[in-house]
């Protein structure tokens, strides 16, 4: 009869309470983080809101699309508007221009960009609205980046172990200097180390080098 491993039970122990703690803690410091900064960037919000209205009256300055969470749940996912009104419908024609294998679409020179669009991407300012879905609990402060259904479609079992988590509004990809230089699988690579090693240190690393990329607009 085989034994059991006092050590090796302690271990499990420690090791889910110290998960339980994780997930706790995280969760606090998402709403925390953006009950405080919704307050305080309302009037960046609206300044940007304006921006685009003057930039594009054709539609409003924010943007809603449905998102896969967790486990494969869907969730509305809120953005301010970078591109024309009918992008979606416009990306059937440009789907042979992609520069990424895989499921998702990225072209450098997007065609479907606004004018405003290119510095609100650049700095990252366009995913703002995304703290109210870190504040009702769809998305973390840092997760993988949340993926659309028709992707999800196309996932192989190793890439939809990336929705074993929240999605975030940051993560190791959305810091890396040249995403376009990364393969779909090297984004994944990326999400699932993370995944196995976040803990609320990692979490304020990249939280921290968001805002220097933030500040320190790169160009698209």
């Amino acid at each position: 009869m085989k034994e059991n491993n006092p050590m090796s039970s302690s271990i499990f122990m420690i090791e889910k309470q110290n998960k339980t703690s994780y997930l706790f803690l995280k969760r606090v410091q998402d709403i925390v983080f953006s009950l405080t900064a919704l307050l305080l960037l309302l009037p960046l919000f609206v300044l940007i809101s304006l921006m685009i209205v003057l930039n594009d009256p054709s539609a409003s300055p924010l943007y809603k699309q449905v998102r896969i969470g967790q486990g494969g749940k869907p969730f509305v996912m809120y953005k301010f508007r970078t591109m024309i009104k009918g992008a979606e419908q416009m990306k059937d024609q440009i789907s042979d221009q992609n520069e990424r294998h895989g499921p998702v679409f990225k072209m450098k020179r997007d065609p479907r960009i606004i004018r405003v669009g290119y510095f609100l991407r650049s700095t990252y300012l366009d995913e703002l609205p995304q703290l109210w879905n870190v504040l009702l609990g769809d998305m973390s402060l840092v997760g993988p980046r949340p993926a659309l259904p028709a992707e999800v479609e196309q996932y192989t079992a190793y890439q939809r172990n990336r929705l074993l988590v929240t999605p975030g509004l940051t993560c190791f990809w959305q810091v890396y200097p040249d995403q376009n230089a990364l393969s779909f699988d090297e984004w994944v690579a990326m999400d699932l180390e993370y995944i196995e090693q976040r803990g609320l240190l990692l979490d304020w690393m990249l939280i921290l080098k968001t805002i220097k990329v933030m500040v320190f607009a790169r160009g698209e």
